[in-house]
């Protein structure tokens, strides 16, 4: 027990010095632990069976993480997230008190089955035009959405890593209860912490509509280093603003006319970056398009420039993105630089005669030569050698044109290359019931289960089995399967029972199971802040099953506790959730401290009253 307590005090040090990435320290953790069976037990004991040292890589928790991640790869592949994230954008409002409910409802919702940090960076963009949109900093709106994204995680058993690993734990933990004759431990059903995880997304939902203003940061965002390519756009070439929506209104005096004559008309102070005519949708409209009354258009330029065109041409803006919110969703569409070669074809010809909207679906916005940007009379400007034409498009018309290197180099943009699979959405929705139907009807293990909805999405070609190697955080997967050997030995040596007997003592013969409780919760917080996640889960779940045996207490539910408990990452910014968010958000470990020590107490409160009401 002295040397499995000197591998747990190494480990929780390795992890909060960060000497070393955590998943190595985990790989280290585990290669130490093997070699303990080739060192004279009168040196070091062995603490593990080699046999079974690495059978972590193949645990039921380590298999379901990877089918969950790839099972929410093929979720954004097809553009299912994407047309939530419009639908948002259509209805989002302008109001601090309409937008976080909602964004951040949605984000809790769709952590509950994909990882959160993939919750969490699918919404980033989508944040950032509301932001952009309605004059919110982006600060008052990524902090709630980052904690729901977490929040989310504990509505069902597949949500959060913790919740995955918890079932195996218990399995574990059952081994060592039969040894001493107890009775065996029930493992959870899928939605079993669903009560609780809808009343923590909700606490987290009120509690920044009410007191939001209070502790969210307004930062505005800067330009410079690390700042994103729209800004960088913005900043090197004058592109301000964002995309408006407006209709052509009956008697405008620009009804009927071209594409070509609008732009004249408009000015380069405002850009048209798609039309809507009936249920023709075209993104880059060539310029002999007629627009008649009744169209809609899509303009490109700052709020006052809008405003005053609108004013001056009887057009009406809609107030906000509905006929282009698919189309010109940041993962469909958006701002690139392209340089023309030396060898180009396009050299010596003006952008009239090349007509790249019609032909390639690029609408060119700014042209940079030497040291001048270029954004007055484009269609006459005879094209040179070395020109970098920063232009607006769909991104299959920019992956299109990029084949074509001869004339064409793409450079700085934000453009997925990975082509989107919206044909493919029934299927890649179809295995994910299908997996969803199977844990919940059926006896099969959760690791086979969602393993099929992934393979199914493999084999109808929603993902190839490259993009499912890539959809893997295999970062997570060694950190996680390095850890089990570590909380095995934890429990085999009898360490988790002995420190439970002594925390007993500590604290008392005749001690109250809920104060209990909320122990072992406030440890898990403790250890989530400066560890993973995933490491507090495997080290604490042995303790607090021994410590409720030990006081009398169901040890289901203690265990449950530290799996619920190790989501309550608000306080640091230790998080993956929080790690992501905190550049583009501007905030400081501060800000985290004001906004996030609230949430902690909140979540403690909340998280132990719900597992009390409902187990």
């Amino acid at each position: 027990m002295m040397w499995v307590m000197a591998f747990l005090a190494f480990t929780i040090y390795l992890f909060v010095s960060e000497i070393v990435r955590v998943d190595v320290a985990a790989v280290l953790v585990m290669v130490l632990l093997g070699l303990t069976t080739v060192i004279p037990d009168a040196i070091v004991p062995s603490l593990v069976d080699t046999k079974h040292l690495f059978d972590g890589f193949a645990a039921n928790a380590v298999i379901s993480i990877i089918a969950v991640m790839i099972i929410g790869a093929g979720l954004d592949k097809t553009g299912v997230m994407t047309k939530v994230a419009a639908f948002i954008m259509k209805i989002g409002g302008s109001t601090e008190q309409r937008i976080i409910p909602l964004i951040s409802s949605t984000v809790g919702f769709i952590s509950s089955f994909m990882q959160n940090v993939g919750a969490a960076a699918l919404f980033l963009p989508v944040v950032s035009r509301i932001s952009t949109r309605t004059g919110l900093p982006m600060s008052r709106l990524l902090m709630p959405m980052g904690f729901c994204a977490i929040l989310g995680g504990t509505m069902t058993m597949i949500g959060s890593s913790p919740l995955i690993l918890l079932n195996d734990l218990i399995l574990t933990s059952n081994r060592s209860l039969t040894a001493q004759g107890l009775p065996e431990m029930e493992t959870f059903e899928l939605f079993a912490v669903t009560p609780i995880g809808l009343a923590l997304v909700a606490t987290g939902i009120i509690y920044f509509v009410l007191a939001g203003r209070l502790v969210l940061p307004s930062i505005k965002s800067e330009g410079g280093e690390g700042m994103s390519t729209m800004e960088y756009f913005r900043s090197q070439y004058g592109l301000a603003g964002d995309i408006f929506e407006l209709a052509v209104a009956a008697g405008s005096p620009l009804a009927d006319k071209t594409i070509e004559e609008m732009e004249a008309a408009l000015g380069h102070d405002v850009s048209i970056i798609a039309l809507r005519i009936g249920d023709d949708v075209r993104v880059a409209p060539s310029r002999d398009v007629a627009v008649p009354a009744g169209a809609v258009l899509a303009l490109m330029g700052t709020n006052e420039a809008v405003q005053r065109q609108a004013d001056t041409y009887r057009l009406e803006r809609t107030g906000g993105l509905s006929n282009f919110a698919d189309m010109l969703t940041p993962s469909r569409a958006g701002i690139s630089e392209i340089v023309i070669p030396p060898n180009s074809r396009l050299v010596g010809k003006s952008l009239q005669d090349i007509r790249l909207r019609k032909s390639y679906g690029l609408n060119v916005l700014a042209v940079y030569r030497g040291s001048e940007v270029i954004r007055e009379n484009l269609r006459q400007l005879v094209l040179q050698s070395g020109d970098t034409l920063v232009q607006h498009s769909r991104w299959d018309d920019l992956a299109a044109a990029e084949k074509n290197r001869r004339d064409f180099l793409v450079i700085t943009t934000d453009y997925p290359h990975e082509e989107l699979r919206p044909h493919k959405v029934q299927f890649a929705l179809g295995f994910f019931l299908i997996a969803l139907g199977l844990i919940l009807f059926t006896d099969v293990r959760l690791s086979v289960a969602l393993l099929t909805g992934a393979v199914g999405m493999i084999l109808s070609g929603v993902l190839t089995m490259d993009e499912a190697y890539g959809a893997v955080s295999w970062k997570s997967v060694f950190l996680l399967a390095s850890l089990i050997p570590l909380g095995q030995a934890v429990e085999s040596t009898g360490t988790a029972n002995w420190i439970a007997v002594q925390t007993l003592q500590l604290l008392g013969g005749d001690v109250n199971h809920i104060l209990l409780q909320a122990v072992i919760a406030i440890l898990a917080t403790f250890f989530t802040l400066v560890m993973s996640n995933v490491g507090a889960t495997v080290l604490l779940v042995p303790l607090a099953v021994n410590i409720a045996i030990q006081a009398g207490a169901n040890p289901a539910v203690f265990a449950l506790t530290v799996a619920i408990a190790t989501s309550n990452s608000f306080f640091l910014p230790t998080h993956q959730v929080n790690a992501l968010l905190m550049g583009p958000g501007g905030y400081r470990v501060a800000d985290y401290m004001r906004a996030g020590g609230i949430m902690t107490v909140l979540f403690l409160i909340v998280a132990l009253t719900m597992l009390n009401v409902v187990f």
